[in-house]
Formats: C-alpha cells, sequence, structure tokens
C-alpha cells in the first residue's frame, strides 16, 4: 500500500495539520518572509559563507561514525545523529522507515601465482577489494587463469574461452576527460563494467570477475561500488587497482597469468532503516515542497567525507542558515538524509511510492552528491523558458564565483531521478569534479581531502537556491525528461 509521509506522521498519532499549527503557533512572531529580494538572498549567502555548521556536521558524521553501509552499525547511527541534530534545530523530523540490502566485506586477497618467468617460489600480490553484491570464493580461495578483455564486445567475441577463468575487465577511466569537465560521463563510461562486466562474466560461466578500478588516481587504491549481480549467478567479484590491471596486462602479453583470489562477502537478510526527513514548514504555501537534499549512506572503506556526507551536511546547514536568520519560506523546505544510495536505492524508491500523489506539489529538488570541489554555479532540469527567472539566483551568487545557471533535460541525479521523471524540477551544484574521482569509493575518502571554504561556498549555493525556490513567484514549470512516462 503506498503511505505518504504525511500518513507516517498519522500513525505517529500526531496529524500533519495539528503538528504544522503547533510549530507555527509556538515559534516567535516575525516579519513576512523577505522572498526572493536580493538582500535577503545576499544575506543568506553571506550567512552561510560565515559559518562553519556543516563542516561539523561533516566532522561529526566522518570522524565519530565512520563507515556508513547501508545495515550497518555506522548507518543506523548516523541516522539518529542527524535527525537529532535536525531536531535540535527545531526542525520537524520523520523517519520514514525502508527496508535496505545488508552486505558485509570480509576478507580480500588476490595473489599472481603463475606467469611466464617468474622466479620459482615468487608471487605478486594485487590490491582488491570485493564489489557490492559479490558472491564468496571458497574458503582456501579459488585459482583460476585470467581472462583479460577491454571491452563488452571482446567478452563477446571469446566467450568460449571464459567458462572457469577470471575475467579482467580492464578499461581505464579516463582522467583527461575529467581534466576538461567532463568527469560525469568518464565515470559512466567506465562503471558500466563495474555494474555489468561480472554480471555477463558470469552468465558465461566464468569463475570470478575483477574489474579495473573506476577512478583517475594512480595510487593503487582500489575503488568500491555496486555490481548487477544477482542470486543464482553471484559469482566472486572484485576491483583491482589501475596499477595491478596494468600489471596483469603487461605480463599476459608474455603468456598465460594464473591467480588465486579469496573473496568471503555475504548477503544477509534486508535490514531496516530510514531516510531522515526535516521540514522547515512554509508560512503560506506549506503544503508546497522544496528537496534538499545528500545521501547518507556511503562505502566502507573510508569514511565517505566527499562520497556523500558532505551533501547531506550542506544540506543540513540550509536549515541552520535559515534559522540563524529566522527566515521563514512560504514554501515548506525539506531536507532528506537518503537512505542506500550506493547499492540499491531503496530511500529515494520508498520516497517516490510515499509521496506519488503528492509528487505535483514538489516545486524543486536539489541533490548534491559530486563531492565538495569548487561551486561554479547551478545545474537544473527546467523548461528552457524558465531561465530568465533564475537571473536574480545568479547575481547572488556571482560573488563568491557560482554563478553560472546551466539548463539540463534531465541531470539523473540518483537519489532525484524517480521524482525528475514524474515532473519534479532537479537542481544540482555545478562543481569541479576533475580530481573527486581520486578519491570516489576509495580509502582514501576522508575528511581531510575536504576544503572548509570550498564547503561554505557549496552551503551558500544551495541554500540560495533553496530559498530561492521556496519563494519563487512565477511558476517555473515541470520537467520534460525525454523518454519519461
Amino acid at each position: 500500500m503506498i503511505r505518504s509521509v504525511r500518513h507516517i506522521h498519522h500513525i505517529r498519532r500526531l496529524p500533519v495539520l495539528s503538528m504544522l499549527a503547533a510549530v507555527l503557533i509556538a515559534g516567535p512572531a516575525t516579519a513576512a518572509s523577505p522572498g526572493n529580494d536580493p538582500a535577503a538572498l545576499a544575506k543568506i549567502r553571506d550567512t552561510a559563507m560565515s559559518s562553519d555548521y556543516a563542516w561539523e556536521r561533516l566532522a561529526d558524521m566522518t570522524d565519530l561514525i565512520g563507515p556508513r553501509l547501508s545495515g550497518s552499525a555506522g548507518a543506523a547511527a548516523a541516522v539518529t545523529q542527524v535527525a537529532d541534530a535536525m531536531r535540535k534545530l527545531g526542525a520537524r523530523v520523520t523517519l520514514q522507515p525502508v527496508k535496505v540490502p545488508h552486505w558485509v566485506r570480509g576478507q580480500e586477497t588476490g595473489e599472481l601465482v603463475d606467469y611466464q618467468g617468474r622466479p620459482a617460489g615468487l608471487s605478486q600480490r594485487v590490491v582488491v577489494t570485493a564489489l557490492g553484491g559479490s558472491g564468496a570464493t571458497p574458503a582456501g580461495g579459488l585459482t583460476a587463469p585470467v581472462l583479460i578483455v577491454g571491452s563488452f564486445d571482446e567478452l563477446k567475441a571469446r566467450s568460449a574461452e571464459v567458462k572457469g577463468k577470471i575475467v579482467l575487465f580492464d578499461v581505464a577511466f579516463d582522467q583527461a576527460m575529467a581534466d576538461r569537465g567532463l568527469a560525469g560521463p568518464a565515470y559512466g563510461q567506465a562503471s558500466a563494467y563495474r555494474r555489468d562486466g561480472p554480471r555477463l562474466a558470469a552468465e558465461m560461466g566464468a569463475a570470478a570477475a575483477l574489474v579495473r578500478s573506476v577512478g583517475g588516481a594512480n595510487y593503487r587504491l582500489p575503488h568500491a561500488g555496486s555490481t548487477a549481480l544477482a542470486d543464482g549467478a553471484r559469482i566472486p567479484a572484485a576491483a583491482v587497482t589501475a596499477e595491478d590491471a596494468m600489471l596483469m596486462a603487461r605480463l599476459s602479453r608474455r603468456g598465460p597469468v594464473r591467480m588465486r583470489l579469496l573473496l568471503t562477502p555475504q548477503t544477509l537478510p534486508d535490514a531496516d532503516s530510514y531516510n531522515v526527513i526535516a521540514d522547515l514548514p512554509g508560512t503560506d504555501k506549506p503544503d508546497e515542497i522544496v528537496i534538499v537534499s545528500g545521501h547518507l549512506d556511503s562505502w566502507d572503506l573510508a569514511t565517505g567525507a566527499h562520497d556523500d556526507a558532505t551533501g547531506v551536511a550542506s544540506a543540513m546547514a540550509v536549515l541552520a542558515t535559515l534559522k540563524q536568520l529566522d527566515y521563514r519560506p512560504r514554501r515548506t523546505i525539506r531536507m532528506i538524509a537518503w537512505m542506500n544510495e550506493e547499492n540499491g536505492m531503496r530511500g529515494a524508491r520508498g520516497y517516490l511510492a510515499a509521496e506519488q500523489a503528492n509528487v505535483d506539489k514538489h516545486i524543486g529538488a536539489i541533490e548534491s552528491d559530486n563531492g565538495a570541489g569548487r561551486p561554479f554555479g547551478v545545474r537544473a532540469s527546467v523548461p528552457a523558458a524558465s531561465n530568465k527567472l533564475f537571473a536574480p539566483l545568479q547575481a547572488a551568487l556571482l560573488p563568491i564565483g557560482a554563478g553560472v545557471f546551466q539548463r539540463q533535460d534531465a541531470l539523473s541525479t540518483g537519489d532525484l531521478s524517480g521524482l525528475e521523471r514524474a515532473g519534479v524540477p532537479s537542481f544540482a551544484p555545478l562543481l569541479d569534479t576533475s580530481r573527486y574521482f581520486d578519491y570516489h569509493h576509495t580509502a582514501a575518502d576522508t575528511l581531510d581531502k575536504v576544503d572548509p571554504d570550498l564547503l561554505r561556498r557549496h552551503v551558500a549555493l544551495m541554500a540560495a537556491t533553496s530559498w530561492f525556490l521556496a519563494n519563487i513567484e512565477q511558476p517555473i514549470g515541470r520537467a520534460n525528461v525525454p523518454g519519461a512516462n
């Protein structure tokens, strides 16, 4: 049965209208909302630029909790931490239940045990990390020949060779594209092999699958991530470092290569978790909603600072900024910390199902999930005719170097994709992501990689954009995603 966030409140014996009335009555009397007056937008920007609220929340999440993979104790602690912080601000907090995958990493080792020219008694260690959804090897590991392919077409052409082999997809991340502002497309190209390669190899009878890490840095770091493996064909699957993929390719040119691989992950029953929803109620259009969001879960190799604690902390700081100014938006600004973006999207799907009847009340939705590089402006899936409406927002962000407004037909930003296909315009910070994939899904994604000044700019952009959407007079129109139902 589809249930909305309002229905969840009803279950908790506190109807939405009663709660909203309590919030508005209990709060101190304030002047009318300043709306999108240039001075108000500038004050929001400057207040955010002078605050370390987001940095403090980011440090809490990364240093005190650490990794937050769905179903883990870390993910549960993050739900509590964010909800408590939002309650402290006085926001209306809802924990929206969601069942999430519970996959846990075990031992993971790789070793090249035979290759042409190998000195007697020697082997070479390969740095690996199990990919999400990976199956396990036998307890003692498995040893098999390595078959290296450079594309899906090559895999198909060599399908007769796959059975019983460890298949390595040796496809490099295109750092040159990332350096020129195309990190997203570069990631999409390479991550297709991580997502679909193990599944295709399993269907052809491979003993295991390896994927060259999807990232641009050569620091011998494996990059984790999800796969499309499913029960019934869940072979062992791991990422190898770029350096080790290149090593195996060089050795294979000399002759056959054999590898011993040990992976002991487990896929446990789905776990109970939550989206954290925190509302700053609107004054005269409280039923209309502007979402500002990031995802709460992370991979388990590090503390997920860039991916995506910065997004959640920045979204939290939007509410903190407006509370500090005692600015009350006309429409409700809803902070969402999504659960399970990394390996299932269950949180986003659950929210969309719950709010299906209210989609037309969602005026716009912001998601930050590309780290905290320098912001240059805003990306948006709005009708072309709406571009001119955003001139005041651009003017407000220009002093911090973030005045670009980039319209696209669709952003497809993970957690917001379903809402966007349903017509809700999506927004995201336009960021420098040229080095983002150095750390993405690795053990190096830690707090020290985040620049506090750039994080403040990030908050200023998200706060000004949230406020602008919550107070805009003229409708901006619905997203018109090509191919959407």
